[in-house]
């Protein structure tokens, strides 16, 4: 037995019994395998949710009303300690492909097969899951629904694969010296950002990347803003209009922190707040500062990062600065 054999074993029965429950009965199975004080953490307009009932009403009874024969396609599986606070975490992080037969958040069917892109952390005590943080990518799946609430974007999305060499699924433990390694390669690539922010530099060098990431990085963003491949279309497509079109950047620290093997992950609730000045998105600046709910999954080959899925509550981030794209696309698509 494994050190974290025993989370892994609950929650990939937990999973199970998620893909064999319905929206009738879905809180039924909540209720198995969380904590009384269960803690559930969602992108906008799920935000948070105490207890199991409120998590089942407010997520997956209408996902599940929505998405018919749903299926978790995961792509990476670890656990590892919270650096941060040292609770024992487990992260899965792929897709929820189902059939897009029912209206989801005002975004209308298509009776086609969708992929919702999915990362969640849940946090195991006792035998129990007592947190979740479970986001999703909507502006994706509004995309894959043929509605696109944004400008164009700098980088492409698409349904994005797991780790190059598919060796996401760390059923069993793995070396706990590989998963130091790439703890300590994450931190040092977050400590150099840090720096450049605490600066106030608003670019990046190519060099201060290159200490940490392959050449041949693959940067799997949001919808809104997409996928990027290499160090140069990486920065062009993304960093540098993060960099250069957001100001005041401050980090706000994470929730959970961890990894297992070569693989690292991260979120925080808030894990940045910024103030737009115009340009990123495509949007103009307005001047308000938002906080920004990020996800981040590392994948290391050798000394260096080489692929990285985030995760971003664009959603919220715009909604705190008055726009909100659901709603939007809700009034505008369901007109009589």
């Amino acid at each position: 037995m494994g050190k974290f054999s025993a989370a892994k074993k609950l929650v990939l029965d937990y999973f199970s019994d998620l893909e064999n429950s319905n929206s009738e009965n879905v809180h039924d199975v909540l209720k198995k395998y969380t904590s009384e004080d269960y803690l559930w953490r969602g992108v906008y307009p799920f935000r948070e949710q105490h207890g199991s009932e409120k998590a089942a009403e407010v997520f997956w009874s209408p996902l599940m009303n929505s998405l018919s024969n749903i299926q978790r396609r995961q792509d990476i599986f670890i656990a590892g300690i919270n650096e941060i606070s040292g609770e024992q975490w487990v992260m899965s992080m792929g897709h929820f492909m189902g059939l897009f037969d029912k209206d989801w958040l005002g975004i209308r069917h298509t009776r086609k097969m969708i992929s919702l892109r999915y990362v969640e952390f849940n946090c195991v005590d006792n035998g129990k899951i007592t947190q979740t943080g479970l986001f999703v990518d909507i502006i994706g799946f509004m995309m894959q629904a043929g509605i696109n609430p944004l400008p164009p974007q700098t980088g492409n999305y698409f349904v994005y694969p797991g780790p190059r060499n598919h060796d996401g699924l760390l059923l069993t433990d793995a070396d706990e010296n590989e998963g130091k390694k790439t703890l300590e390669l994450v931190n040092k690539m977050v400590d150099d950002l840090s720096k450049l922010n605490e600066s106030g530099s608003m670019g990046c060098p190519p060099e201060v990347l290159e200490r940490t990431w392959s050449k041949n990085m693959i940067w799997y963003g949001p919808g809104g803003i997409g996928a990027s491949y290499t160090i140069p279309r990486y920065q062009e497509q993304h960093q540098l209009p993060f960099r250069n079109n957001l100001a005041d950047k401050k980090f706000n620290g994470h929730v959970c922190r961890f990894a297992e093997g070569n693989f690292a992950c991260f979120f925080g609730w808030p894990n940045l707040t910024n103030k737009p000045i115009g340009g990123f998105l495509g949007l103009p600046g307005g001047q308000i500062k938002a906080d920004m709910q990020v996800v981040d999954v590392y994948y290391r080959q050798g000394d260096k990062l080489s692929e990285n899925w985030v995760f971003i509550d664009i959603p919220y981030w715009l909604k705190q600065q008055g726009l909100d794209i659901i709603e939007r696309t809700k009034e505008i698509l369901n007109k009589d």
